[in-house]
């Protein structure tokens, strides 16, 4: 059989994207296939960006942040604010999406089809896959390997009358954030970063909000205590946090909304479901290729193929939250395995995730409980700092905050959470350290410039020798010695 490309990335997604251009840069032949359906991955991005820079928007506009004790009849209070907001933030989005664009990836020489396709298979049985091709436009795409990129959708959970109801998601929620003042009261079905994201902007502009999370915390993935932390801002910048409440049924009564959650009944203008996201593959014909999935997620090994062998998959299709950076590190390793040899393999250790709230919050690998499971008690360390410790934090009145680091006792660093200021930057250093095995007492001794919020590291690292010194009464007693032996010998 004649093989066209080296790879046919099905896209639909930024990973797919990011494939592209990746695979292009190592001068493989490569086709794009995205189907003209908005899958709503730049409005994703556009929800980011918001989250990013909510607790600037209003100073932007010149106007306050929020009046929680607001006429719940009345808009917005922000709403003559948002459209200067959503003017910036579509300016910043737009120069995102130009260079990712289409047109950027066909000049670099990728073919970019536009199209929706299938998988076909002449073998039996199919995961032999010998003349798999991919279908698009009448025409039969043959590639040596196949990456499927096809990005997710909003997963609507099965709600007593949400259907009838209506109700909006991260896909089509940005259609009415267009408009030119906001619904005054919203309740956000959440547990998941972009729903406290949103949650947080739509409250600093003046709208009522009720984020509703049927876990026990509002991010069940974070460290409890910095996900404490952040709630609590969230309340007080006037949202509604209601944790352990599955909702159980939607009722539209008097052209209002009511949602029941538990034990509350609720009304609202809006209603956003921010639950999770499930996979676009119904329409590729996988089963026919021998490709697996269950539930929400593809069946992936740690080199990213699926149950073909000659089928990779990269970002939010196989499942987890959809972040960026994750999709990108996966989207490199699989171009290397279906253009080379499948031998790199996939490692979330030390991969970090942020969510864009104010404060932001940051992790990298274990949390305190993880580690917890994983380890004998005497065998790691929880190391903590509080921002109101750091002079940056002092002079820009940015002091809500806290580093957590767990470490071994050897030093080794297992994880950290970090909610504060440029927490997304310094909980990089960390992933580094991580990921380059360097020691704890590196970071301490790290004189980073000052002042700035990098001290915040030094400080918690620090904690590793005290922490140390305080478990051994052997070394405290021999150090006590050594300087009164030092004294007395100056005597």
């Amino acid at each position: 059989m004649t093989i066209d490309y080296d790879i046919v990335i099905i896209g639909g997604s930024l990973a797919g994207r990011y494939a592209a251009l990746a695979a292009t840069q190592l001068r493989a032949t490569v086709a794009l296939v995205e189907s003209q359906v908005d899958y709503g991955f730049i409005q994703h991005q556009a929800m980011s960006e918001i989250g990013k820079i909510s607790h600037k928007l209003s100073d932007i506009a010149g106007f306050g942040i929020h009046n929680t004790h607001a006429d719940t009849s009345e808009p917005c209070q922000a709403s003559v604010a948002w459209p200067e907001a959503m003017l910036y933030t579509k300016g910043v989005v737009s120069n995102i999406q130009e260079q990712n664009s289409l047109a950027n990836l066909a000049a670099l020489g990728v073919d970019v089809i536009l199209g929706k396709g299938q998988f076909q298979s002449m073998a039996t049985p199919p995961r032999l896959s010998s003349h798999l091709t991919f279908a698009v436009n009448e025409r039969l795409l043959r590639g040596r390997t196949y990456l499927l990129a096809s990005g997710s959708r909003p997963a609507i959970p099965d709600i007593d009358g949400l259907q009838t109801t209506g109700y909006l998601t991260l896909s089509n929620v940005w259609q009415t954030f267009q408009k030119p003042t906001l619904p005054k009261n919203w309740v956000i079905i959440g547990g998941i970063p972009q729903s406290i994201e949103v949650a947080q902007t739509l409250a600093r502009f003046g709208c009522n909000v009720t984020l509703v999370v049927k876990y026990s915390s509002i991010l069940p993935c974070a460290d409890p205590e910095v996900a404490q932390l952040l709630q609590a801002q969230l309340e007080v910048d006037g949202v509604r946090v209601l944790t352990q409440k599955p909702v159980t049924q939607v009722k539209l009564i008097e052209n209002k909304k009511w949602i029941q959650a538990g034990d509350k009944a609720i009304d609202t203008d809006e209603l956003l479901v921010a639950t999770g996201q499930q996979p676009n593959i119904e329409s590729l014909n996988l089963a026919a290729v021998g490709v697996k999935w269950r539930r929400r997620r593809l069946v992936v090994n740690d080199k990213l193929q699926t149950t073909n062998r000659r089928i990779y998959a990269c970002g939010d299709v196989i499942g987890g939250y959809d972040f960026t950076n994750v999709a990108h590190h996966e989207a490199r390793i699989a171009v290397k395995n279906a253009l080379f040899l499948p031998r790199f393999l996939v490692n979330y250790r030390c991969l970090p995730w942020a969510l864009f709230s104010d404060p932001m919050l940051a992790e990298v690998g274990l949390t305190e409980a993880q580690a917890k499971s994983q380890f004998r008690p005497n065998e790691i360390l929880i190391l903590q700092q509080y921002y109101k410790s750091v002079a940056a934090a002092q002079l820009r009145d940015e002091t809500t905050g806290i580093c957590k680091i767990i470490v071994l006792r050897n030093g080794e660093i297992l994880g950290a959470s970090i909610l504060g200021a440029e927490a997304p930057e310094l909980i990089n250093l960390i992933a580094l350290a991580m990921a380059q095995k360097i020691s704890i007492k590196h970071l301490a001794n790290l004189s980073p410039v000052y002042p700035s919020f990098s001290e915040i590291l030094e400080n918690t690292a620090r904690e590793w020798d005290r922490q140390k010194l305080n478990s051994n009464p052997g070394l405290q007693d021999f150090l006590e010695g050594f300087f009164q032996f030092r004294r007395n010998w100056n005597l």
